[in-house]
């Protein structure tokens, strides 16, 4: 009787021990896994022009792990990073090509946005830097060690982005079993594409970026694995919600939220328990966790 007893004891704990580290953030372990990850939004955007093989080197002179871009679709099929769905804020283009209004990306193709400077904008020193193709971002980002939070930008203005994305990620060698589980998520602020993510790759992990209501979220955790909210209108019970259910891939649901730059706030975050901070100024936001 006294063995059986101890027997089941050490399964019991056992089992607690398992659900304890399975509600641990993304790839923390020991004391680690209440300071929520850090991701560079755009690469160090507040340091190096967003969106940038600069931005993405920066953010690991940070010693930032992980990394935020935007994907979109140029006219002749190429995937490239940037934000905006037109070139005017980040690029030359209208010096370039002025007689090209409104300058929409899906209007130019992959060799015109390579002739683009991308970094004059936002300094001097980083005139000449150039809008990266996904491949090229996804070498930078394999060089160093990072990881890698992609967004599928604008979905509704590319059709069949979602599978292009996956076909450049497979080519590149980032849907291995290595990468989806560890060191890769793509999101987006459409259900849809995310779903359509899912579906296509269901080992891929995925985030949706908004706010669902809390009475949808059963839905969401059928193609999703996080909600990914803006900060501003966060709440912990909002995040203790999110937890309270099960993703795509069968554990607890994640919040990443975002664009949080200042140290008050990401102590505020922090304090609700979320997963992952979205920072252009990642280092600050670290410090401020003690991460």
């Amino acid at each position: 009787m006294h063995l059986r007893a101890v027997a089941a004891s050490t399964t019991a704990l056992l089992s607690i021990t398992a659900l304890l580290l399975s509600a641990s953030p993304v790839g923390a372990t020991g004391d680690e896994r209440w300071r929520p990850e850090v991701i560079a939004h755009r690469g160090a955007s507040a340091y190096a022009p967003e969106n940038t093989l600069e931005a993405v080197d920066k953010a690991a002179e940070l010693g930032i792990d992980w990394v935020e871009n935007d994907v979109q679709r140029t006219k002749d099929g190429e995937l490239v990073v940037l934000h905006d769905d037109n070139l005017r804020r980040t690029t030359d283009v209208e010096e370039v090509f002025p007689d090209r209004a409104p300058w929409k990306v899906k209007d130019f193709t992959a060799a015109e946005i390579a002739r683009l400077d991308a970094g004059s904008w936002f300094g001097p020193e980083y005139a000449g830097a150039r809008v990266p193709t996904l491949e090229q971002y996804l070498h930078r980002v394999e060089r160093n060690h990072q990881k890698l939070l992609l967004e599928i930008k604008h979905p509704q203005l590319y059709p069949g982005i979602e599978r292009d994305t996956l076909k450049v990620l497979s080519n590149e060698g980032w849907l291995d079993r290595w990468h989806t589980r560890r060191r890769l998520i793509v999101q987006s602020f459409s259900a849809d594409s995310v779903r359509t993510v899912h579906e296509l790759k269901p080992a891929v992990k995925t985030g949706f970026l908004g706010t669902p209501p809390v009475a949808d979220l059963p839905a969401y955790a059928s193609f999703t694995d996080q909600i990914n909210p803006p900060h501003g209108s966060l709440t912990a019970s909002y995040v203790t919600a999110v937890h309270a259910f099960r993703g795509a891939h069968g554990r607890r649901m994640e919040v990443f939220t975002w664009t949080v730059d200042d140290p008050a706030a990401a102590r505020r975050v922090a304090g609700f328990g979320v997963d992952g901070i979205i920072s252009n100024a990642p280092d600050v936001v670290r410090d401020a966790v003690g991460g």
